[in-house]
């Protein structure tokens, strides 16, 4: 199907939001919570656009994540009410977390120098966008969780304890567009929520493969071989390699 974005005609997937669209024929909108493997929430509120359609009376601001094309839709990213939108969204964020880099990146891109709101505390680099909890769920841990209300609301581990769910795949952190969540890799073990991980090593060259929680995570719901872990992908790739040599010989 076609619509028009900020004048462009786009060809459009039935599945499509209006973000996937835009993204896929190069037109830039900011989100810092969106994951394509994960349901959309438009917790960030930053991928604002007007949407307008020839049999609608008039035009209506949406999250660009959560809405759907459909045949005939008209999109402006730019227009001066979602650039006033986003930056007032961003301001907030901002506020709450005033040292994270990403959001002082996209500030300065959009002509704000600073947040014109003040916490009472210095703050935290959390924008609560929730895609660390969403993957962890998705995985079925649950280890973490929105937790608090209000300036207090945060992300913890049950009752601010030991993530006993937790398998160490280090997915929350990977996934974090503000980086704030600290995990340390040493060459035999993995920190992350307060809590330590023994990482398995390859039998080969015996570098750092998986953490032994997430091993057995993965060979339970992945109905992998007890040994697939044993080796890393680098070795796993050369004995391939050579195999298929000596077959080619």
């Amino acid at each position: 199907m076609k619509i028009t974005i900020d004048g462009k005609k786009v060809e459009a997937k039935r599945w499509d939001t209006v973000l996937t669209a835009a993204r896929r024929a190069g037109i830039a909108i900011p989100s810092l919570c969106q994951l394509d493997s994960l349901e959309n929430v438009g917790a960030c509120r930053l991928c604002m656009v007007e949407v307008n359609h020839p049999h609608w009376r008039g035009a209506k601001l949406v999250t660009a994540c959560e809405y759907p094309v459909e045949s005939g839709l008209e999109v402006i990213t730019t227009s001066e009410e979602v650039l006033r939108l986003r930056r007032a969204n961003l301001d907030l964020l901002l506020a709450r977390a005033p040292e994270s880099r990403r959001l002082q990146q996209m500030s300065a891109e959009m002509g704000l120098e600073q947040s014109g709101y003040v916490r009472p505390d210095k703050g935290t680099a959390c924008i609560l966008c929730m895609l660390c909890t969403r993957v962890c769920e998705k995985l079925g841990c649950n280890a973490i969780a929105p937790a608090g209300r209000g300036l207090d609301k945060r992300i913890d581990t049950p009752f601010g304890g030991y993530p006993d769910t937790c398998i160490g795949c280090g997915a929350c952190a990977a996934i974090c567009p503000v980086d704030c969540i600290e995990m340390t890799d040493t060459a035999k073990t993995r920190t992350i929520w307060g809590r330590t991980f023994e990482f398995v090593k390859c039998a080969e060259c015996g570098t750092p493969v998986i953490t032994v929680e997430y091993r057995d995570y993965a060979i339970a719901h992945r109905s992998l071989p007890a040994d697939y872990y044993n080796e890393c992908s680098d070795c796993k790739r050369r004995k391939l390699a050579v195999k298929f040599a000596k077959v080619g010989g």
